[in-house]
C-alpha cells in the first residue's frame, strides 16, 4: 500500500534526512588513506547513538541478504556498489568508497548514499560518480505531480546512456517513510509516460548506481556485499525525495552540496 504523507509528516522525515546528510558528510570527510572501514562504522554508530536515532540496517534481514545485518552503515569499495558489509579493510590511495545510510528519528526514516574517492582520483572514477549524481538530479527533477513513475526511471536511464554505462534493474529506488522500504519499486531503467501517476505526498528514495562495463552483479561470501560481475568500478548516489505541489523537496541534501548540471 502506498501512503501519501502530509506536509507535517514530510517535515518529520526531513529531520531524519538532515541527520543522515550530516553523518554521510562526516564519514566522507574521514575516509582517507590508512583509515579502516570499521573506524567509519563505529563513528557512524556513535553519531546515531548520541542523536537518539535508530539504525534501519541493524538486524535487517531481507530475503536478498544473509541476515541479520549487524552494522549501521553500508560501506562498499571499488567494484562493490551495494550493501557493503563493513569489515577489516584499510583504505588505499585511489579507492572508491560508497557510504549508504538509513536511520529513523521519532518513527520517520530517511535514506541516502554518496560515493567519494580516497586520495588520488582517477578521471574514470570521477566520471562514473558524476554520472550517478547527474542521473539522481534528473530523477529528482522528474519527481513532480502529474508525471509518472516511468518518467523518473527514464530520466536515470537517459543519463546512463549518455555516459555509456549499462543499467542493472534488480536493485533500484523505493518508497520510504515509516520504514526504510515501502511500496513502490523505482527502477533505474524505464519508459517515460508509463506507470503510476505521481502525487503530492509521495516520498521516494531515488538511487541510481552504475558499474563501468556490466549490468551483472555477484555477491561476496558474506552474503551481503554486491559487486560488479566483471570487477569494474562502480558508483552510487541516493537521496530521499518528497513530491510536493511545487518543486521536489530533497530531504537528505548535504550542507554545501551543489547539484551537478547535465553535460
Amino acid at each position: 500500500m502506498i501512503e501519501l504523507k502530509t506536509p507535517a509528516e514530510i517535515e518529520r522525515m526531513h529531520v531524519a534526512g538532515r541527520f543522515v546528510a550530516e553523518v554521510l558528510t562526516e564519514v566522507g570527510g574521514l575516509a582517507d588513506i590508512g583509515v579502516n572501514l570499521m573506524d567509519l562504522e563505529h563513528h557512524a554508530r556513535g553519531m546515531i547513538k548520541r542523536r537518539g536515532a535508530e539504525s534501519c540496517y541493524w538486524d535487517y534481514a531481507p530475503s536478498f541478504g544473509e541476515g541479520p545485518f549487524r552494522n549501521v552503515i553500508c560501506l562498499s569499495v571499488n567494484d562493490a556498489v551495494l550493501h557493503g558489509l563493513p569489515h577489516d579493510y584499510v583504505l588505499r590511495d585511489g579507492d572508491v568508497l560508497t557510504a549508504d545510510l538509513a536511520v529513523g528519528i521519532d518513527g520517520w526514516v530517511a535514506d541516502s548514499a554518496r560515493t567519494v574517492i580516497v586520495g588520488t582520483a582517477a578521471e574514470e572514477d570521477l566520471r562514473i560518480i558524476r554520472a550517478t549524481e547527474e542521473a539522481l538530479e534528473a530523477a529528482i527533477d522528474a519527481a513532480r505531480p502529474g508525471n509518472r513513475l516511468g518518467d523518473i526511471s527514464a530520466a536515470i536511464y537517459a543519463v546512463a546512456c549518455d555516459y555509456g554505462y549499462p543499467v542493472n534493474t534488480e536493485f533500484g529506488g523505493h518508497g520510504i517513510g515509516r520504514t526504510m522500504h515501502e511500496d513502490i519499486h523505482v527502477s533505474n531503467k524505464g519508459q517515460a509516460g508509463r506507470g503510476m501517476k505521481l502525487r503530492p505526498g509521495l516520498t521516494l528514495a531515488l538511487e541510481p548506481w552504475f558499474a563501468r562495463t556490466t549490468d551483472k552483479i555477484v555477491y561476496d561470501e558474506d552474503g551481503w556485499t554486491i559487486r560488479s560481475a566483471d570487477g569494474s568500478r562502480t558508483a552510487h548516489s541516493e537521496h530521499t525525495v518528497a513530491i510536493t505541489d511545487d518543486a521536489p523537496l530533497v530531504l537528505t541534501r548535504r550542507a554545501g552540496e551543489t547539484p551537478p548540471t547535465r553535460g
